[in-house]
Order: structure tokens, then C-alpha cells, then sequence
């Protein structure tokens, strides 16, 4: 089953989930160091929530699709890229508490949406997260560099 994926940045992350858990009638599937996550049947979604205090509470950290294997990523990434768009390509890749493949794309807006799969889960080194900053080391909407990627099929990475 596919469903969208919508990231968001929160001041208290224990509030935020008492508030979603609330709001969806579900408990977060997953809840590590300043990360959860929760997996809504109806309406179908993946409501990320990532406490970071340099960031605006409520704000949009990212957007995704999540699909059932690395050959709907591929396939995406194919057809992005067929549609002339940047893609960024990422295989085994560890961010969010999980082992993904993903490609990336921005929008008009340059919002970043990610098409990914979870392969694994994974522990984030001292539960840090990935900076959402482009080019640093450190997940979430950090991403391959998209003006590096070509948008003839060809992955950047």
C-alpha cells in the first residue's frame, strides 16, 4: 500500500503525540529521541513528527510517498526523470530510524518530497537525526544535491 508522507517540525515532540495520537485515534507506530512517527489507515498516512527547536513549530520539514519496494522507487525515479525533473537517488541509505531507498524531487516551491521504502529499521547514532540542511552529514530532508542529478534517468549518486 502506498500513502503519502507528511514530515513536520514540532517544538515538544511529547505534546505534538499526545495531540496526533488524539487527533487519528492511533498511537505513534514508532517514538525515538526527538522522532515519531505515526502509520494512519484513515485517511491513509505517514505523519512524521521531528522535534527541532531551530525550526518553526508547525512548519513543513518534508513530503513523501511511501511505497512498498525499491522497484517502485526505481520505477519513480524513471519516470520523474523521463519528465525532464531532477531526481536524487538514494539506496541504503539510514534516516528516520529506518534503512530506505528513495529518490528525491523538489517542487515548484522547492519543497522536498521523497518516494521511498523502508527496508530495515535502524538506530541513529545518539539518537541524532540527519540536519534537514542540504550537504551536511548528519535525514530527513537532507537530500543529494538535486542541481548534481540529471533528470535523463540518470541517478546523481
Amino acid at each position: 500500500m502506498s500513502r503519502v508522507q507528511l514530515a513536520l517540525n514540532v517544538a515538544d515532540l511529547d505534546e505534538a503525540i499526545v495531540f496526533y495520537s488524539k487527533l487519528f485515534a492511533t498511537e505513534p507506530a514508532k517514538v525515538r529521541p526527538g522522532y515519531a512517527n505515526f502509520a494512519v489507515v484513515d485517511p491513509p498516512l505517514k505523519l512524521v513528527l521531528i522535534e527541532d527547536v531551530n525550526q518553526t513549530p508547525g512548519t513543513l520539514n518534508h513530503l513523501g510517498i511511501e511505497v512498498p519496494s525499491t522497484d517502485e522507487v526505481s520505477a519513480a525515479q524513471a519516470r520523474l526523470a523521463g519528465e525532464g525533473l531532477a531526481t536524487a537517488l538514494e539506496e541504503q541509505t539510514e534516516c528516520c530510524y529506518a534503512v530506505q531507498d528513495k529518490v528525491w524531487v523538489d517542487g515548484p516551491g522547492g519543497e522536498p518530497w521523497e518516494i521511498y521504502t523502508v527496508l530495515a529499521d535502524a538506530e541513529m547514532p545518539a539518537g541524532q537525526l540527519r540536519s534537514a540542511a542540504p550537504g551536511e552529514s548528519a535525514c530527513c530532508a537532507t537530500r543529494p544535491d538535486l542541481a548534481e542529478a540529471t533528470p535523463a534517468g540518470t541517478p546523481c549518486c
